[in-house]
């Protein structure tokens, strides 16, 4: 028998994050997004957090963070942002706007594969798709960096980052599937292979200062 995937659920961790804006008149639209964001189903090697939501960009806001690990090794991070104007934007195709990041260290020959941003942006529509994630009118730019080491820090190794910048619109108000597909394009770039289909997934969490003070 299958290992039942288990959903994350509403905590406190997410009161602040989703605070809607500190907007109490926010359309129900929105709070049903923001409330299905709690919901997707993330692997263990996923810890999220809260964010503190941009708000030049859309009237009403939200966002989570997380970071990829394994080993207690942070290999990846990335944060999603969900965006909602009533009256649309041009581009956006709809009221709902989600716009996601991702960054991950990655070995030089990997980033020096010229066939490196095709691949990563089809990690992104692939796992939409698989997760059953209906979006349109998607965008993005894979960027490859290099850094190194001068002066006091010429004995530092050199370091390649691969980074990940995208937005689409959802095609619906449950915003779940969009959450799991994003969490499993950051496992992919942090070189972790997808679960196979039974085994249980269940989300870390970054604790709360609040609810570990005596």
């Amino acid at each position: 028998m299958s290992t039942p995937v288990v959903p994350m659920r509403p905590t406190s961790t997410y009161a602040s994050a989703m605070t809607l804006g500190d907007t109490p008149q926010a359309p129900a639209a929105f709070r049903r997004a923001v409330e299905s964001l709690r919901m997707a189903e993330v692997r263990p090697e996923i810890e999220l957090e809260d964010l503190p939501a941009p708000q030049r960009l859309a009237p009403f806001t939200a966002a989570i963070g997380a970071s990829v690990y394994r080993d207690d090794e942070e290999l990846a991070v990335g944060r999603l942002i969900l965006l909602f104007d009533p009256e649309g934007q041009r581009g956006w195709q709809g009221q709902f706007r989600l716009v996601a990041y991702v960054r991950a260290d990655m070995e030089p020959e990997i980033t020096s594969d010229p066939m490196l941003g095709p691949v990563v942006w089809s990690w992104l529509t692939e796992a939409l798709d698989s997760r059953e994630a209906g979006y349109s009118a998607a965008g993005g730019t894979v960027t490859r960096a290099v850094s190194e080491g001068f002066g006091d820090k010429a004995d530092d190794p050199v370091s390649t980052e691969l980074e990940l910048r995208a937005s689409w619109s959802p095609s619906q108000e449950d915003l779940s599937g969009h959450v799991a597909a994003w969490c499993d394009l950051m496992c992919l770039a942090a070189g972790i292979p997808p679960l196979p289909p039974d085994v249980a997934t269940m989300p870390r969490r970054r604790e709360d200062p609040e609810s570990t003070r005596p």
